[in-house]
């Protein structure tokens, strides 16, 4: 068998922006030290580029230079092990997605059940935040707002005020059915992150029944200091939301 034959013809098959590694070509176990050594003599000729160790993708080749893969891809491993969900997409790449900033971030953010280090890959830092909901393709984007509602004070390029305009339209395009989502799973937040979000429900003029779960998992008693102002969010104090006092 012609190893780099064989590969180059594979890897003409994959689109642009794939990450792969040796593993994806499924040759002979035999074989494997001939594809390694095939894949770096392709990296070192310039027909694909190296990610990080053991992995590789086709350049996306423009008049502006090569482009980089997708977040998707680049942490993919870290999202889907086996053909089942282990992460998600979250932080700047998602906040960008959802209109919260226009900033591009060399951060890549993954939402996961276990607690990692941080890694590098390439000029990339990927990040990860534990997530104590179950992780599935319906609520996703559902944990994706409730993480910007919880960081909601570091989105960058943006102010919490213009962070909560936007995800109160997000939030009011929501059918009954993720709604409901949302409610469920912001119970597995931290107590002002409950808190906002039932401000925010509150505002766009959900019903009691969902207010009313959201309410009886705080205490009724303990402020939260956000620094969004009410002409913004009419219903925060609510939800005993107040300003920082300012210095």
């Amino acid at each position: 068998m012609n190893i780099a034959k064989e590969i180059r013809r594979r890897i003409a098959g994959f689109s642009e922006d794939y990450v792969f590694t040796a593993s994806d070509f499924e040759i002979e176990l035999q074989y494997q030290s001939a594809v390694v050594k095939a894949l770096n003599r392709m990296v070192e000729s310039g027909e694909i580029s190296k990610l990080a160790k053991g992995r590789f993708y086709k350049p996306r080749k423009t008049q502006f230079g090569e482009l980089k893969p997708s977040a998707y891809q680049i942490a993919k491993d870290y999202i889907e092990r086996d053909g089942k969900l282990i992460g998600y997409i979250t932080g700047y790449s998602a906040y960008n997605a959802l209109g919260l900033t226009t900033q591009i971030s060399s951060y890549i953010q993954i939402g996961t059940n276990k607690s990692r280090r941080s890694v590098k890959r390439e000029k990339y830092t990927i990040s990860f935040i534990l997530q104590q909901n179950p992780i599935t393709k319906k609520n996703i984007e559902i944990l994706r707002i409730l993480d910007a509602i919880r960081f909601i004070r570091e989105i960058p390029a943006t102010t919490p005020n213009e962070a909560c305009l936007r995800l109160k339209e997000i939030v009011r395009d929501l059918n009954d059915e993720q709604r409901e989502m949302l409610v469920k799973c912001v119970a597995k937040y931290t107590n002002y992150v409950r808190a906002l979000c039932g401000a925010i429900l509150e505002d766009i003029g959900c019903n009691d029944s969902l207010l009313e779960s959201i309410r009886k998992t705080l205490n009724g008693v303990t402020e939260y200091k956000l620094p969004i102002s009410e002409s913004v969010l009419p219903t925060k104090q609510n939800w005993r939301i107040y300003e920082p006092a300012r210095k």
